[in-house]
């Protein structure tokens, strides 16, 4: 998590229709088309609209003035964007938990007028970009992003980047991370790239393995320039400082050690890989579980493996860091979560999983690692990755909770539930979002923030 923007809160994400919450049950899940009523809803995103433009975004607008395609529209980065999915600047107010505050009318804004389409390409009405984004992450709730059977959209990919912040990338800048050659977790790379949704014709049909492979090693050695820079600098700062530096021994870093045999076993069966983990349990890593089927949407839903590169560092270096460590502390933390927040919303279906012996570790693990997109089909996937990146990745928590909700009865009728768990049932966007926005108020402030932060 960033120093300089704190985390959103739950009014950072627009409170389900009415008639959802006055419902005595969330054991029915409500039909989609009522979350088209959320858009008549406030919202209370601030979007560090009182942040002063940095001298890099000012370079930045320089910059894309003179490139307007949709991935780098000038008007969007006019100011410092002040925000990913995870960023948001909230206004603390006197006594308030975890910088809420009050839910202000929404006000009119210019761009909601416009179609997401023209939004994206013409850029923000007026000038205005915290509400142009305001109005993009409504529109996404309200109208999702267009796209055709295959879940293919020309638009996604540059919605995606702009709401990551992601920044400008030259192509020749990829091209030379893949002229490098192998990098030192090649090996572990090949040994995940030919299982990555292997089932999924789709995936199969649109990304070719050369291409997975390519990136997955880029974004290696990426990782790996920047945990050698920290390495010479806090050796440089022990050398000045007159102590003896020690490094790792010609063996690396320690494998992870920490799965179960129950998660390794539930991994192996979604074709991931837990052992060969580059590093401990602080260090980032430069290739690890998980982060083969991460990057499969990104190259999906890209134009060209330079989109998809720099959206997948992104992601993985600001959103969710934690998931990418050694030790994979942030989906271990976000399992918990899973199994603190169903006792929270649903607490009669928490106990009969637990009379079962089953915990989230047994049956969330990759949901959690890949943020669901292990569970097919691509498309939902994809649509599912829209309402994540416009209201923060740490929503997958909530996501997965939602899951088990919609499997409630099914749940608590089976004698064996482990049956039913061992692989989700195919992902439905939007039932999950509607399921999702109905327990966001349930979830108690400093269990809220707990999510918030976990991947960090």
């Amino acid at each position: 998590m960033s120093n300089h923007s704190p985390s959103p809160t739950k009014e950072s994400v627009p409170k389900p229709a009415p008639h959802l919450l006055s419902s005595p049950t969330i054991n029915n899940p409500p039909s989609p088309r009522t979350h088209r009523a959320l858009r008549r809803l406030q919202s209370a995103h601030t979007l560090g609209q009182a942040n002063q433009p940095s001298l890099i975004s000012q370079q930045h607008k320089q910059v894309l003035q003179r490139n307007q395609s949709p991935a780098s529209n000038p008007s969007f980065s006019s100011h410092s964007r002040g925000r990913s999915n995870s960023d948001a600047t909230m206004t603390a107010t006197p006594g308030s938990a975890a910088g809420r505050r009050p839910i202000s009318g929404k006000r009119p804004i210019a761009a909601d007028a416009l179609s997401l389409d023209r939004l994206i390409r013409e850029g923000p009405p007026d000038g205005d970009v915290a509400g142009a984004l305001e109005s993009t992450r409504l529109k996404i709730l309200d109208q999702g992003i267009k796209s055709d059977s295959d879940g293919m959209s020309s638009l996604r990919i540059y919605v995606w980047l702009i709401l990551l912040n992601a920044p400008i990338l030259e192509t020749d800048s990829y091209l030379a991370l893949i002229h490098r050659g192998a990098s030192p977790a090649y090996s572990k790379i090949r040994n995940d790239t030919f299982r990555t949704l292997a089932t999924d014709p789709l995936f199969r049909r649109r990304v070719s393995e050369a291409s997975l492979i390519r990136l997955l090693n880029a974004v290696a050695w990426k990782l790996h320039d920047a945990k050698e820079t920290r390495s010479d600098s806090l050796s440089s700062s022990a050398a000045a400082a007159g102590k003896v530096t020690h490094t790792a021994n010609a063996h690396g870093s320690p494998e992870l050690q920490s799965s179960t045999p129950a998660m390794k076993s539930r991994a192996r069966a979604l074709t991931l890989t837990t052992e060969g983990s580059e590093a401990g349990a602080s260090e980032p890593g430069t290739y690890v579980q998980g982060m083969n089927v991460l990057a499969a949407p990104f190259l999906y839903a890209a134009r060209s493996e330079a989109e998809a590169f720099i959206a997948f560092h992104r992601f993985i270096t600001v959103e969710c860091p934690g998931y990418v460590r050694g030790a994979m502390d942030g989906v271990h933390k976000g399992l918990a979560l899973v199994d603190k927040v169903l006792a929270i919303v649903d607490p009669k279906l928490s106990l009969y999983l637990i009379g079962k012996g089953m915990n989230a570790e047994l049956y969330a693990f990759a949901s959690v690692l890949t943020m669901c997109a292990c569970t097919p089909p691509l498309p939902e996937v994809l649509r599912l990755w829209d309402f994540l990146f416009a209201y923060g990745a740490h929503l997958n928590i909530l996501c997965i909770v939602a899951q088990l909700v919609i499997l409630r009865n099914s749940i608590l009728s089976s004698p064996s539930p482990t049956k039913i768990l061992r692989s989700f049932p195919p992902l439905q966007a939007e039932m999950i979002k509607e399921v999702t926005l109905t327990l966001i108020k349930k979830i108690p402030d400093d269990v809220y923030a707990e999510i918030v932060a976990h991947a960090k």
